[in-house]
């Protein structure tokens, strides 16, 4: 499995950090700071044999994609087991998301997953995972003091995961 990601400016991802580690002191669950895994925002996940065969699709996004930016507004959970922020669906974001699944949909022998498809992908950016019941609990309480974020998408990246690696990254203009 791969993934397509966005990236944040520095003050978004100091932010969106602050969040993931406040979470994993509270909770006990560091999943993602043990993991390294960055405040991202993935915009299409991708069955492949290897990444060589995604490679020239994503490099040709080059170039093609501008920075923008989004509304983080509210908090959620997947559950049972993620809490996460969530922005906005703004014109940029979708139309983001679209030109990602526009560039990778046609690649032989490859599968998007059906979470990342137009009209059926619901952006978010994990702040945790894998938590328990009671841990999703004081997940919740630590996120009571979330406030709106303006943040701008700088950069995309491919990676690998489990564990995350990025592969690749385009830095916007």
């Amino acid at each position: 499995m791969y993934l397509v990601s966005a990236y944040f400016d520095s003050e978004t991802n100091k932010i969106l950090q602050g969040y993931i580690n406040k979470i994993a002191a509270a909770t006990g669950n560091d999943f993602m700071v043990k993991n390294n895994v960055p405040p991202h925002l993935t915009l299409s996940a991708i069955e492949a044999r290897g990444v060589d065969v995604l490679l020239p699709a994503f490099d040709s996004l080059a170039g093609e994609i501008k920075q923008g930016e989004i509304s983080i507004i509210t908090v959620g959970q997947l559950m049972p087991q993620v809490i996460y922020a969530a922005p906005y669906l703004n014109d940029y974001l979708s139309t983001l998301e679209q030109s990602v699944f526009d560039c990778l949909a046609g690649i032989p022998e490859t599968t998007v997953s059906n979470y990342y498809k137009p009209f059926s992908w619901l952006p978010h950016i994990t702040l945790a995972k894998t938590l328990t019941r009671e841990q999703m609990l004081d997940a919740v309480k630590v996120m009571q003091d979330f406030k709106s974020i303006k943040a701008k998408i700088v950069k995309i990246g491919l990676a690998k995961v489990n564990p995350h690696e990025d592969v690749s990254e385009i830095t916007l203009c």
